[in-house]
């Protein structure tokens, strides 16, 4: 990928966060330094013959009380969760709402699933109660594109909106999409991210289905690891150009270094080492930066026995020497795996790692694998001076994405 200094330079202004550790960016960072667990028992529905009876939730999401748009109030919930985090996002921002010009501005907040909620209920209302129709706006809630059009018509936005679909690399690719449109002057704000709520009956028994689930909780690296946890919610950010918050007095949170992604072009399920490798080594060579720049990495890292240790390959790869100096650590540990908006979150955690200089732990580190040897910040979070992150979201189908960001420009 080409290096990004003739570019315009881009700069994150707000964050906005629904996530099983709390409904705002606050929260979510305070559960993640804290190192709080948001896995528990399913709540939303009733489990069944479901063998998998846990999940992350976001227990505290009232819609009411987050969200003001009467239409976003008959949508799915995953469309929900954006337009709550998205509104956090651009309030943080100070952007006068709606745009002043948003011929400008992009909306580009995607999901790995859409508005699944909504098409189960449709289902169970035709095939199990034998109703003769679904509801009118079963349509429109469940489109993938949903949430980045109700984000757009909340805020003025005029430009390019529209939805990426990804997997759990969803919203990373959103995110660098985004980034590129500023930076190439396409447009001069973007919001950007993903949003997921698939914890139901129906999705629970597709994911018991692929044996990747645990059903005690989700231990990133650890030698006891055995799955991963299903979760929801959203992860927003709103980027700018930089001069153009600059001239606005914005707050400016961190800058957008670089971005790099491949495909692994082998396996649907099964991770090649070489993919991540390219999308981590593409992602530091578009910021400029070398490996040992890297302070803090949030990794991808399921919990799963095969993608944990392939990443830990990947970046002994990726960062030669400097592997084995960089601290990482798999918040999923604590919010779970919120599918395509995981890269969202967990890029708003790479962001306030830095701005607080510490590194969130992985929790549940019982026992150090041989296969996974690096530096995970086991159980309790650290203290340190941060600088540059990098976040890796690695989903099925062998679909990378990497993203590195900076302190703000002095």
């Amino acid at each position: 990928m080409t290096n990004s200094n003739d570019f315009r330079r881009v700069v994150v202004t707000g964050t906005g966060v629904v996530s099983p550790l709390g409904s705002t960016t606050d929260k979510f960072w305070d559960g993640l330094k804290r190192g709080v667990s948001g896995v528990g028992p399913i709540t939303g529905f009733e489990t069944q013959d479901l063998y998998i009876t846990i999940a992350a939730e976001c227990t505290d999401f009232e819609p009411r009380e987050r969200l003001s748009s009467k239409l976003l109030l008959l949508a799915d919930r995953y469309s929900q969760f954006a337009g709550a985090a998205a509104s956090e996002a651009f309030g943080q921002s100070g952007l006068e709402i709606p745009l002043v010009n948003g011929d400008r501005a992009a909306s580009i907040i995607g999901s790995g699933a859409g508005g699944l909620n909504t098409l189960e209920k449709a289902y169970y209302d035709l095939f199990a109660l034998k109703k003769k129709a679904t509801h009118p706006l079963t349509l429109l809630r469940t489109i993938g594109s949903s949430a980045c059009a109700h984000v757009g018509i909340d805020n003025g936005i005029k430009g390019p909106t529209f939805g990426t679909v990804s997997a759990c690399a969803t919203a990373s690719h959103a995110l660098g999409l985004t980034f590129d449109m500023i930076r190439r002057g396409s447009v001069d704000i973007g919001v950007a991210g993903a949003s997921e709520a698939v914890i139901n009956y129906g999705s629970m028994r597709a994911w018991q289905a692929m044996r990747v689930l645990s059903p005690e909780g989700c231990f990133p690296f650890s030698k006891n690891r055995n799955g991963t946890v299903l979760a929801e919610g959203a992860g927003i950010l709103v980027m700018e150009e930089l001069e153009h918050a600059r001239a606005r007095g914005a707050n400016i949170l961190a800058e957008v270094k670089g971005f790099g992604m491949t495909s692994d072009a082998a396996d649907m399920v099964n991770p090649d080492i070489e993919g991540p490798t390219k999308a981590m080594q593409f992602a530091l060579n578009d910021a400029g930066l070398n490996p040992e720049d890297i302070d803090y990495l949030n990794a991808h890292g399921t919990a799963t026995t095969v993608n944990d240790a392939n990443e830990t390959g990947a970046i002994k790869r990726a960062f030669g020497d400097a592997a084995q100096k960089l601290a990482i650590s798999s918040t999923k540990s604590m919010h779970g795996h919120l599918l395509g908006a995981g890269g969202g979150v967990e890029a708003v955690a790479c962001i306030m790692a830095a701005q607080d200089n510490f590194a969130p732990p992985t929790i549940g580190y019982e026992e150090a694998d041989p296969e996974c040897d690096l530096d995970y910040v086991p159980n309790i979070g650290r203290e340190m001076d941060i600088k540059y992150t990098m976040s890796n979201s690695f989903a099925f189908g062998g679909l990378n994405a990497s993203i590195v960001f900076g302190p703000p420009p002095a």
